[in-house]
This record gives C-alpha cells, sequence and structure tokens, in this order.
C-alpha cells in the first residue's frame, strides 16, 4: 500500500468522522441538516475504512464523489442558513474532494510512469 494512499484515506476517515458527529455537538441546531451529514459521513467513513483495510473496491474516486455530494449537501437540502451545518459540510467536503482527486491523480500518473 502507497504512504500516501492511506494517508488520504485518514484524512477522509477523519472528514468523514467530523461530518457524522458534528450533528450530534449542535443537536439544538441540527434541523435539516443532521440527517445528510449522519448519512454522507457515514458513507465516507465506509469508504475510507474499506480502502484502509485493502478490501479493493472503494478508490480515490469514490472517496471524492463523496465528498462532493457533501459539499453540495447545504444547498441540496436546504441547511444553508445555518452556518454551523453548512460550513462543516463545505469544509469535511472540501477537504475530501481535494485529497481524493490528488490521490487519484497521483495514482493514475505513477501507473502511467510504470507503463
Amino acid at each position: 500500500m502507497d504512504l500516501t494512499r492511506s494517508l488520504s484515506d485518514v484524512v477522509a476517515l477523519l472528514a468523514g468522522l467530523v461530518a457524522a458527529l458534528a450533528p450530534f455537538f449542535w443537536a439544538d441546531n441540527a434541523g435539516a441538516a443532521g440527517q445528510p451529514l449522519l448519512i454522507l459521513g457515514t458513507l465516507l467513513i465506509v469508504s475510507a475504512l474499506w480502502a484502509i483495510l485493502g478490501a479493493g473496491g472503494a478508490s480515490s474516486w469514490v472517496t471524492a464523489a463523496f465528498g462532493g455530494l457533501l459539499f453540495v449537501s447545504p444547498w441540496a437540502f436546504g441547511f444553508d442558513g445555518q452556518s454551523a451545518a453548512a460550513w462543516t459540510a463545505w469544509l469535511a467536503g472540501a477537504v475530501t474532494v481535494v485529497v481524493g482527486l490528488l490521490t487519484s491523480l497521483q495514482a493514475r500518473s505513477g501507473a502511467t510512469a510504470r507503463a
């Protein structure tokens, strides 16, 4: 396993934990944000754990896609007016997208360099 890949999976795991647990820290203000953050955060956690354990399947593209969904969730689910929830989704989603895409591009360029 590549060290860069495992570090990106750990970052995605931490971003998923932040997204999934954040509604419990501001439960009185969760409202419409609680369920999307919990579901998308859990999907990130599962995707990252799947990759960390080396089970194949979930690639960095999948993790980046979950991060993208998390990033747009405040607008899609109408909680962009709740600042704590929206900023949690935007930051966790952006970090996951950037790390996922960088890892995918590094793996792709490494595969073409070996060929």
